[in-house]
């Protein structure tokens, strides 16, 4: 789906923030994944939650970068629609695989019997941390 389908059906909305907006952003992502290495000794599912929203916040600085948001109904899909649309390369099956942990996150958030392991948690974290080196790489930050 092109930008311009996205901007059409209201998924996505241009969208002016100032470079202190992304700083924070890709501040708290830095946050996020201290935190979700920090997690994982005591919960590998909090680790993943904590290590998906460094994913958002760093995907969010390098949209609001390229002059866009998401719509805030289906955010978090909306999110990674469009972040196919702007990244390139190796990025888009990093960004697929941040997607289906999106709706890993969502099951194991609302059905208790979803659970994460260790394993699944470290290589979140791993990716994330690549993703987030790239990001803050395309933002010269």
């Amino acid at each position: 789906m092109s930008i311009d389908d996205l901007l059409r059906e209201h998924r996505i909305y241009r969208h002016q923030a100032d470079d202190g907006d992304i700083r924070g952003l890709v501040e708290r992502a830095e946050d996020d994944l201290a935190s979700a290495e920090h997690m994982l000794e005591q919960d590998a599912g909090w680790a993943l939650s904590i290590a998906y929203n460094d994913v958002l916040r760093s995907a969010r600085a390098l949209i609001f970068a390229h002059g866009f948001r998401p719509a805030s109904h289906e955010g978090h899909k909306n999110t990674f629609a469009i972040l196919r649309e702007i990244a390139s390369g190796n990025q888009t099956q990093l960004i697929s695989y941040f997607d289906r942990i999106r709706v890993k996150r969502h099951r194991a958030l609302y059905d208790a019997e979803v659970r994460t392991s260790r394993t699944e948690a470290e290589t979140l974290i791993e990716q994330t941390r690549s993703f987030l080196d790239w990001v803050k790489g395309e933002l010269r930050i």
